[in-house]
């Protein structure tokens, strides 16, 4: 069912989260130090486990870590973007210039790569999977 893939991404996260909050410990700091990446590791690591056993996750299963997987970048982004705000508003201009110059140097790069890649020939072939 979807809810053992709910589960277990909330089993892992806990284990990250007090892994996380270990290691801020050691290093002397009041906080979470990489606690969702721990999660994310454990989670990769079950799988791949799982997988390698034979067993494998059931396919709702599966659809309960695809959910939360679809859920988990856009408030991820959200928040990290909400800190970034406030910190470079109150920090001035100089990071508000990097800001917008990295955007907008990102955005420009876009059509560059896009021609490299058809120029190259790698549009038939993503990941080593050929599309034929």
């Amino acid at each position: 069912m979807e809810i053992f893939g709910l589960g277990i991404i909330g089993a892992c996260m806990f284990i990250g989260s007090y892994i996380g909050r270990l290691l801020g410990t050691a290093l002397g700091l009041d906080s979470d130090v990489g606690g969702v990446g721990f999660a994310m590791v454990l989670i990769v690591a079950l799988c791949a486990y799982l997988e390698k056993k034979g067993t494998g996750l059931l396919k709702k299963t599966e659809g309960g870590i695809q959910f939360l997987s679809a859920l988990y970048i856009p408030v991820v982004v959200a928040m990290s973007m909400n800190q970034n705000v406030y910190s470079a508003v109150t920090e001035g201009v100089i990071p508000i210039v990097a800001g917008v110059v990295a955007t907008v140097g990102s955005l420009v790069l876009i059509p560059v790569l896009s021609k490299l890649a058809k120029d190259s020939g790698s549009e038939t072939e993503y990941a080593g999977v050929n599309k034929e």
